[in-house]
């Protein structure tokens, strides 16, 4: 019963997270099936991403290097493939229909890789990872789909500037995930951990705003905006 309850609490927080972007969608929900189709995706993503991650580890400038390890050798990995697999399947549904869609496919395809990541690692270290990843490392992931998703929407209804929006989809998401790593990763400089915290903080603000102005874009509402930061 034990392992059912820590299995439990390694995969509640990322479908508890997926269920809060669901319903952040006010006006136009996307298809159950499309979206557990994203999830799935999510898992898969985690396969090439792990190849991948233990191929780059390996080459002895940058697993000697904390600060290209964690951009290169994880968080710029990471999000490629989780980018991919939305690019190769949702992105090209009919029902992306406004671009906050965007932020619900890409966060479902993050919570499916941060949910398999987090049944790894709970496996691992037990209780206490399950209990700390709950409130860190899965809102992360959380944090770097909804901003790579408010990029990725903008680039589906935008004809000039749709190379430009996927880069920053790409880039933003990628940078955050690389500065919590890193933070994390030091060793050698005692508290350098808390700015984990802060970079988190810092993503979590971007993303509420983010869900806040794709809300209010959206074509089946009634209000508009079109700035990031109001």
């Amino acid at each position: 019963m034990s392992f059912l309850i820590l299995m439990g609490l390694a995969i509640a927080p990322g479908i508890g997270l997926a269920i809060y972007i669901y319903f952040r969608d006010k006006y136009d929900k996307e298809p159950l099936w499309i979206l557990l189709i994203s999830f799935f995706m999510g898992i898969l993503s985690t396969i090439p991403t792990i190849i991948s991650e233990v191929f780059v580890a390996n080459i002895p400038l940058i697993e000697q290097r904390v600060f290209l390890l964690a951009f290169f050798g994880i968080a710029f990995i990471e999000e490629f493939w989780k980018m991919f697999f939305v690019m190769i399947y949702a992105y090209r549904k009919k029902a992306f229909d406004e671009p906050y869609d965007g932020i619900t496919y890409c966060v479902m395809v993050s919570m499916g890789f941060a949910t398999a990541e987090n049944v790894l690692y709970v496996m691992e270290g037990g209780w206490s990872v399950a209990l700390l990843r709950m409130f860190t490392a899965v809102p992360a992931h959380a944090t770097f789909g909804i901003m790579m998703g408010y990029f990725m929407g903008l680039a589906k209804f935008s004809i000039h500037l749709k190379f430009l929006y996927l880069v920053t989809a790409f880039l933003s998401a990628a940078i955050f995930h690389g500065g919590y790593d890193y933070f994390l990763l030091v060793q050698n400089i005692p508290g350098i951990w808390l700015g984990a915290f802060v970079s988190l903080g810092v993503a979590v603000y971007l993303s509420l705003r983010a869900i806040k102005i794709h809300s209010r874009n959206s074509p089946f509402g009634t209000t508009a905006t079109t700035d990031f930061l109001t």
